[in-house]
């Protein structure tokens, strides 16, 4: 292999770069074949068992490996765990509860208005101490109690109300319309929260309700809410009329009076 790259040299052009490209190699050749000998007899004395340097290289990436887990499970002694554990921010309830204050600002919303701190599914309301909660999970706070009997099945009811969304946005109003509601109780024309939150009224009486998505009214296309969420009444009882049901020949009514 060296003669040949001798002969190889011999066919340039004779020159500068040339001879020192062909002395260079000569050099390199030279120098290679003194270390190939020497690194030969190096291994030959200290190792003289063939195949050490693969048991050399074998207990080199055994010890990386276990370096590897030491170093692993102490940087990342839960990691399962984190990935099963979810836990609140409390930064993240104020935030959205000053949210919700806000949006509440901007629509006027009344004086003494709960406040919702919704979550994707999960909602908290935050009202003041002034608000009752029953058992059903309904909220309500008495501003006046009126006088006389609690409304009974088969008794209409005579109310003024307006209803508000947890934005604290008016969705509807009796008041407006000049025209109050009349709703005979017991025949489930109300959703379930509404007569519950009513039902314990006296005439005079002027309540809000916080009426959440378990006794609210169904959602759907087909319906006015369109989404699972608290609906906000400020109500006021007008009167309580007894109903009796009149039948003239064929024809049967119910008169309120």
């Amino acid at each position: 292999m060296l003669m040949a790259s001798s002969a190889s040299c011999l066919l340039l052009k004779p020159s500068f770069a040339s001879i020192f490209s062909c002395s260079s190699q000569r050099t390199f050749f030279s120098r290679r074949k003194q270390l190939i000998h020497g690194s030969t007899n190096q291994i030959s004395k200290d190792y003289p068992v063939q195949g050490s340097g693969i048991l050399h290289s074998n207990e080199t990436l055994r010890r990386n490996f276990i370096l590897t887990v030491l170093v692993s499970t102490s940087v990342f002694p839960s990691l399962p765990s984190y990935g099963k554990t979810k836990s609140k921010n409390p930064f993240d309830e104020r935030r959205l509860l000053e949210q919700n204050k806000r949006v509440q600002k901007e629509n006027n919303a009344p004086e003494d208005f709960p406040n919702f701190v919704r979550e994707g599914f999960e909602v908290k309301v935050v009202a003041s101490d002034s608000y009752v909660k029953s058992d059903s999970g309904l909220i309500y706070r008495d501003y006046e109690v009126g006088k006389g009997d609690c409304p009974k099945d088969g008794q209409q009811v005579t109310f003024h109300y307006i209803g508000y969304n947890e934005s604290g946005r008016r969705i509807d109003s009796t008041y407006l319309q000049n025209s109050p509601a009349r709703i005979r109780l017991g025949t489930k024309a109300l959703v379930p929260g509404f007569e519950e939150g009513i039902r314990d009224m006296r005439p005079g009486g002027k309540r809000r309700i916080i009426i959440p998505p378990e006794l609210g009214p169904p959602v759907g296309p087909s319906t006015f809410f369109s989404s699972k969420q608290f609906e906000v009444f400020d109500v006021e009882l007008l009167s309580i009329q007894n109903c009796e049901r009149r039948t003239i020949a064929f024809y049967s009514d119910v008169v309120c009076k």
